[in-house]
């Protein structure tokens, strides 16, 4: 489980969050500006939050007195651009981050991976090569092969064609349910709630709403979660 309750000032966003993702997956949708980006940031340990406390599995990441370096938080994290390496091919990308074990091993580890993800025929190409949903699904591949104890996934459909959308959506789903990892999703996007169990809807840095699609079209406390959930039903 990853519980995050945390505050952040940055610029005029005052960022004041309580979450907690267990093993389904948690979409926080807003719109840009909200601060999701940011809060993906503090989780990560590229930024520092100003207070609270950040746990994975009842272990503390930050609290104020223990602040643990990003690359040791187990933590996998699919950035929105991908940000895959050119000058290596999809096999080298998704063992990068493996140095500590032996090469074989880091081959056999990545290989099965991309495996998994359906895009091992991908092994030797370069990126450059790739479509977009190949891009992310080799960056998803890349996260996972590090055995993270939790995914963070920022707009990862954002740069897709819609039919690439649809298909990465529904994989993505399939997914988590299979391997009941911790996902925590940030999106601007309705129709992204296909992937998630439960909606926090962020506005101006704070989590106004929680609850299913359903609970959120049933009672928005909100123009914009109203807006949002009625999207999300079309």
């Amino acid at each position: 489980m990853l519980e995050v309750r945390i505050a952040r000032s940055v610029g005029s966003l005052q960022l004041d969050v309580d979450l907690s993702v267990s093993s389904g997956t948690v979409l926080v949708a807003g719109p840009n500006g909200a601060g999701k980006t940011t809060l993906l940031h503090l989780i990560l340990g590229i930024s520092r939050p100003d207070a609270g406390r950040i746990l994975l599995d009842g272990r503390p990441l930050f609290d104020g007195r223990v602040d643990v370096p990003a690359e040791r938080r187990r933590l996998g994290y699919v950035p929105q651009d991908s940000a895959l390496f050119p000058h290596l091919d999809v096999l080298g990308n998704v063992a990068f981050g493996l140095g500590h074990l032996p090469r074989a091993e880091r081959r056999a580890r990545a290989g099965a991976w991309l495996t998994k993800l359906g895009v091992s025929d991908l092994a030797r190409r370069r990126t450059a090569a790739l479509s977009g949903g190949e891009r992310q699904r080799v960056a998803l591949a890349r996260a996972l092969a590090r055995e993270p104890r939790a995914l963070l996934l920022d707009e990862p459909f954002a740069s897709l064609d819609p039919t690439s959308r649809r298909e990465l959506r529904a994989s993505v789903r399939r997914w988590l349910a299979e391997w009941r990892l911790p996902a925590l999703i940030v999106s601007h996007d309705p129709a992204d709630a296909s992937v998630a169990d439960r909606i926090a809807v962020m506005e101006r840095g704070r989590i106004v709403q929680q609850g299913t699609a359903e609970q959120l079209r049933a009672a928005p406390v909100s123009d914009f979660v109203a807006g949002f959930a009625a999207s999300q039903a079309t």
